[in-house]
C-alpha cells in the first residue's frame, strides 16, 4: 500500500464526537449491554457518529477459531508492472452525498482527478454509502439525496462502474415501526431504491475483469441483537449459498476478489471508539461482518480467493491474514466532509491486480 499525500500520526478520535452535516447534529451515545442471559451488563462501544439522532448498539460473542492445518505464505504487494498487469481500477467508497452539502463538487473533483491521473483504468468500483443517510429518511428526502449523487456520477464518470450497496443506501430501515409497516408495499423500500438508482438487477452479483473473478456482496442486513442500529454486517443464507456455488464453479487458477461495503475483517475498527473501556475488546457487528468466522472458513477452502475489498470504516487498512488480503480503502468524504478521519483525508484508491493473483494499491488524496 502506498499513500499519496500528507502522512501524520492518527489523532485521538472516537465515535462519541458529534457529527454536524448540513445543519443536522447527531450524537452517538454510550451503549447498554448485550446477552440477556448474563447477569452482568457490559457497556458496548459508541457507534460511528452518523448524522442521525439515534443511538447505535451491537454485540457479538465468539468462540476460539479452529487451528488451520497449514500456514499459507503471505501474499505480498508487488510493484506496478511486475508479474503482468491483469486489471487496474479505481476503488471509491463512502461518498455520502446530499443536496446542498459540500460533497457534490468534491465528488465531481475526485472523479475528474482519478480519470485524468490514471488514463489506463479499466473501470471504477464503488463499494457504497453513495448518499448521506437514507436509513432514517422520508422518501422525498431519500430520493433527493440519490438525485444529487446521480447528477455527479452521470456528468463526470466516463468509465464503466460496478456498485455495491452500502448501509446508508438502504431506505427506511431506521424509521419507526409503524412508518416501516406502511412502506413495506413500496418496491423502493429497503434496498429497492438503491437497486433502482444504481441500475443493479440484483443486490449481489459477479463479473470478470482481466482474468480475475469479482464477487460483489450485499453486506447490510437487518439487525437481530441490536436495539439501536437497524443493520448488521453479514450475508443472508441465500447469498451465502450463491457465494459458495460461485467459488465452487470458479477455476482454481482464476484469482478471486470479494467486494463488500462492510469489511469482512478490519483491525482498524478496534481503535474507532472506546472499544476497550469495559476491559474487553468489543467491536459491534455493524462495523465488521458478524459472520467473519464463517466466511474465513469458506475462503480457506479456496486459496484462489486473494483479496477482500471494502469501505465503511473511512480508514485505510491493508490486512494480511493467512495469505488473504483484507483492504478497507478510505472514503471519498473523509470525515463526512469535515476533513480527515483518523488523519485519513478524503481520497480514493487505485488498485492494480496481477495475473498471478498478487496486487498493489495506492491511496490518492485528491
Amino acid at each position: 500500500m502506498r499513500i499519496r499525500g500528507d502522512s501524520k500520526e492518527p489523532k485521538a478520535i472516537n465515535r462519541r464526537d458529534f457529527l454536524k452535516v448540513g445543519g443536522v447534529l447527531g450524537a452517538a451515545s454510550l451503549l447498554a449491554g448485550c446477552a440477556p442471559s448474563s447477569p452482568a451488563v457490559t457497556p458496548l462501544p459508541t457507534m460511528r457518529p452518523w448524522p442521525t439522532s439515534g443511538s447505535t448498539q451491537e454485540a457479538a460473542s465468539l468462540s476460539p477459531p479452529p487451528a488451520p492445518t497449514e500456514v499459507r505464505a503471505p501474499t505480498q504487494a508487488v510493484q506496478h508492472g511486475d508479474h503482468g498487469v491483469a486489471v487496474r481500477f479505481a476503488h471509491i467508497t463512502d461518498m455520502h452525498i446530499q443536496p446542498g452539502g459540500p460533497g457534490a463538487e468534491s465528488f465531481a473533483r475526485a472523479l475528474r482527478d482519478l480519470q485524468a491521473r490514471n488514463p489506463d483504468l479499466d473501470f471504477v468500483l464503488n463499494t457504497g454509502d453513495c448518499v448521506m443517510e437514507t436509513l432514517h429518511a422520508q422518501k422525498a428526502d431519500a430520493e433527493s439525496q440519490w438525485e444529487a449523487f446521480r447528477n455527479v456520477l452521470d456528468a463526470e464518470c466516463r468509465l464503466p462502474i460496478h456498485h455495491a450497496i452500502g448501509n446508508h443506501d438502504v431506505w427506511g430501515w431506521g424509521l419507526p415501526a409503524d412508518a416501516q409497516n406502511s412502506l413495506k408495499s413500496d418496491p423502493l423500500f429497503g434496498k429497492g431504491m438503491a437497486l433502482q438508482q444504481l441500475q443493479l438487477p440484483q443486490r449481489y452479483y459477479a463479473f470478470d475483469g482481466g482474468g480475475w473473478h469479482f464477487l460483489v456482496l450485499d453486506s447490510t442486513h437487518p439487525a437481530e441483537v441490536s436495539p439501536g442500529e437497524p443493520y448488521t454486517g453479514k450475508l443472508d443464507e441465500e447469498q451465502f449459498g450463491w457465494l459458495t456455488q460461485q467459488l465452487e464453479a470458479t477455476s482454481p487458477a482464476t484469482p478471486v476478489c470479494i467486494v463488500s461495503h462492510i469489511p469482512v475483517l478490519a483491525a482498524c475498527e478496534y481503535l474507532d471508539g472506546p472499544n476497550e473501556t469495559s476491559g474487553n475488546w468489543l467491536v459491534p457487528g455493524a462495523w465488521v461482518h458478524i459472520d467473519a468466522r464463517r466466511l474465513w472458513k469458506l475462503f480457506w477452502a479456496y486459496p484462489n480467493v486473494k483479496l477482500c475489498l471494502s469501505g465503511h470504516t473511512h480508514q485505510v487498512e491493508d490486512l494480511n491474514y493467512h495469505g488473504l488480503r483484507y483492504m478497507t480503502n478510505g472514503a471519498i468524504s473523509g470525515d463526512w466532509w469535515r476533513g480527515p478521519y483518523f488523519d485519513f483525508p478524503p481520497g480514493y484508491v487505485v488498485v492494480t491486480l496481477y495475473k498471478d493473483g498478487a496486487g498493489d494499491s495506492e491511496f490518492v488524496a485528491y
